[in-house]
Formats: structure tokens, sequence, C-alpha cells
């Protein structure tokens, strides 16, 4: 009975041993597999001609589903043409719904730097941060749709990307509000239909 006591509990012991072997065991090694060599999303590599990690897809792969489609697109999804042209009007119907859905996505992505009417003057511009140009610079008056398009989704300067936060047609639908917020602050009254052009004067007074 003793011996088969003792027996029992020297299973028991190897079977802890072992147990705590089998834990430990990717900690033992010299390369942790929870620390494995990686690369974040965009990061840079010196591996590939053009530094980035993230690699483009293969010629002629085929998407599938709605985001597929819309990558089939480059115009909507890059805002490009010929691979570095950018397009001079956005590649999208423009109405009031996405007047009015770019206002609600400006208002909360763009607005905190860029204020809401395109200054510059936004709520963290006021605490201290960069202030961004205003929209209303002829420069950026200018510039064609799809470099606000490329701006929203790859950075620019102090701006990172919001490629991950705001869906394309979502910054399409910024791009065409930036342009109602400069064509609204450079409005020239006497184009303005009788009634509206009264009411800015009245404003002015």
């Amino acid at each position: 009975m003793i011996d088969w006591i003792n027996t029992k509990r020297k299973f028991s012991m190897l079977v802890l041993v072992v147990g705590a072997l089998l834990i430990t065991g990717c900690d033992v090694v010299p390369l942790h597999m929870r620390q494995q060599a990686r690369f974040d999303p965009l990061e840079k590599s010196t591996l590939f001609e053009n530094g980035m990690a993230s690699r483009p897809l293969p010629a002629n792969t085929v998407p599938r589903g709605e985001w597929g489609k819309m990558m089939m697109d480059d115009v909507f999804f890059t805002g490009k043409v010929d691979g570095d042209v950018f397009v001079q009007t956005a590649p999208i119907a423009v109405d009031a719904d996405v007047i009015r859905r770019g206002q609600d996505r400006y208002n909360v992505f763009c607005s905190p730097c860029h204020g809401y009417v395109g200054n510059g003057d936004g709520i963290v511009v006021q605490r201290g941060f960069q202030k961004p140009p205003s929209f209303h610079d002829q420069r950026l008056r200018d510039v064609e749709d799809g470099y606000y398009y490329d701006v929203m989704t790859n950075g620019f300067g102090a701006m990172y990307s919001y490629a991950s936060r705001i869906r394309p047609a979502d910054r399409w639908a910024i791009v065409a509000y930036i342009r109602t917020l400069q064509y609204s602050q450079n409005v020239v009254v006497e184009n303005l239909p009788a009634d509206n052009a009264e009411a800015v004067q009245s404003q002015l007074k």
C-alpha cells in the first residue's frame, strides 16, 4: 500500500515537472515565439526597393466583395489617374446628401485641427498644436480634388493618414464639403439669388 502511494506521488511529481517544462517551453528557446521578427502595417523596410514592408497587390489579382470592386476603380481608391496625377474632380456624384455626409465626417475628423469653416483654427490648434494652412488660401483653392483625397489617405506633414478611420466614399464626401466651405467663404454676393444676397448683406451690416 505504501509503495503504491509513493509511486503515485512520484508520478504526480513527474507530471508536474513535465507540465512546467511544457508551459515554459516557448520561453527557454533563444527566440521567443511571441517575439518573432515581423513588420507592423506601413512600417519601413530595407528589404524592398521602395522601402515599404507592406507590399502592393500582385498584378492581375482579382479582389472579391464590395471592397474588392472598389479597389478595381483606381481613381476612386487612389484619387489619381495614370498612377501619379491627381484627379481634377471627385469621381462621385455630388448632391445634398453627399455634402451633408461630408459635413458630418469633416466635423468629426477634420474640424479639431482645420476649424469648422476651414481657417485652420481648430480647438487643438488653440491649445498649441501646429496650425494647418487655411483651405481658403488660393493655393488650396486651386489644387485638384484628388490632392485632398490623397492627403487624407496618406497624410501630409504633421497630419497622419486617416485611411484606417475614414472610408474612401466618406473621404470624397469630405472633399465635396471642403469645396462647399471654400465657395461659401469666397462667394461673390452679386452672383447669389436676390433673397440670398439680401440675407448676406444684412449679416454684413
